[in-house]
């Protein structure tokens, strides 16, 4: 166990190197300079010496390495450095809008498990009846619809045509149906198709077939055995997948006008923000990296054949 956690904490400590360096250096080669940014050139007259001023003042005088260093040794002390536009703490920025784009991505995620779950359920069950036809429909216009124009189409039928919902802002829930229902429509075609074929799979296995032997009913051997044993593909893939997840939700924030932290960042590009970010990055690797980590240790409890494996380790060991 002693072992597990060591090299756990190396994972983890490698991990935020790599990641940080990599953003920092990534944002920092990004063409524009946040120094006229701020000072808006466009808007007022400034000097050489006043750039130059500024430029030192923020520390881009100095090597990429040491900046790289003052910046890291903020983030061990939970201090992501200030907003150049703004002058608020980024670290109290993302928290702010943390809770608008978590909503948004459980919100894409229960409509994508209402949908895709009875859906490819019916479709393993029933193969080649409409039902599985039907499921087929939905992946292919799933998969052939970018995220935007359905985010687009949904506003002018529903919002623009019927009325029936607001198109901006974060005012309740009904504000939240629509950018939900275009992130779940948009990530339900993989899942659709997944779990079908991961049943079909689980429905075919030697103790499937063993249970039905045994008189046990259809419903317990799907829901109790086939379903179990079909998930850890579909969780698999999810945990890949989160990085389109994420993407998703910042498309739809700017869509939709939600005050998340994916329209947030994009503000923050088209600025220059540095700071920002670099603190979206991190905090989005950071969650990227929990979920599979998450995902990989579900797999004792989804998966027997593992939990076997190493008791049987562990007892010739």
């Amino acid at each position: 166990m002693l072992g597990i956690l060591v090299r756990r904490f190396m994972e983890v400590v490698m991990f935020v190197l790599t990641v940080t360096f990599i953003s920092f250096l990534f944002v920092r080669l990004a063409p524009g300079d946040p120094v006229l940014s701020i000072l808006q050139v466009e808007d007022v007259s400034v000097t050489t010496e006043q750039v130059n001023e500024l430029r030192e003042e923020l520390g881009f005088d100095e090597p990429l390495l040491v900046q790289y260093g003052h910046w890291f040794i903020g983030f061990i002390q939970l201090d992501f450095g200030r907003s150049y536009l703004t002058n608020q703490p980024v670290l109290k920025m993302i928290v702010s809008g943390l809770p608008a784009t978590l909503e948004l991505a459980i919100g894409g995620l229960l409509v994508m498990l209402i949908i895709a779950l009875p859906l490819g359920s019916l479709a393993a069950l029933y193969r080649g009846s409409w039902l599985d036809q039907l499921s087929r429909g939905v992946s292919l216009l799933g998969a052939a619809i970018p995220s935007f124009w359905l985010g687009l189409l949904l506003i002018d039928l529903v919002a623009v045509r019927l009325g029936a919902l607001p198109t901006m802002g974060r005012d309740g829930v009904t504000s939240m149906i629509l950018p939900s229902l275009t992130l779940g429509l948009a990530i339900t075609s993989v899942y659709v198709r997944l779990l079908r074929s991961s049943l079909i799979d689980s429905l075919s296995q030697d103790f499937i077939r063993a249970a039905r032997s045994r008189g046990i009913s259809e419903m317990r051997i799907f829901f109790g055995h086939a379903f179990r044993y079909s998930l850890p593909p579909v969780i698999t893939v999810f945990g890949v997948s989160l990085g389109s997840l994420i993407g998703g939700v910042v498309v739809i924030e700017v869509i939709f006008a939600y005050p998340g932290i994916g329209k947030m960042v994009v503000d923050s590009i088209r600025s220059r923000d540095y700071p920002v970010i670099q603190g979206y990055l991190l905090i989005m690797a950071i969650i990227v990296f929990m979920v599979n980590s998450t995902v990989d240790l579900s797999y004792r409890y989804l998966n027997p054949e593992l939990r076997l494996k190493e008791r049987n380790r562990r007892k010739w060991s």
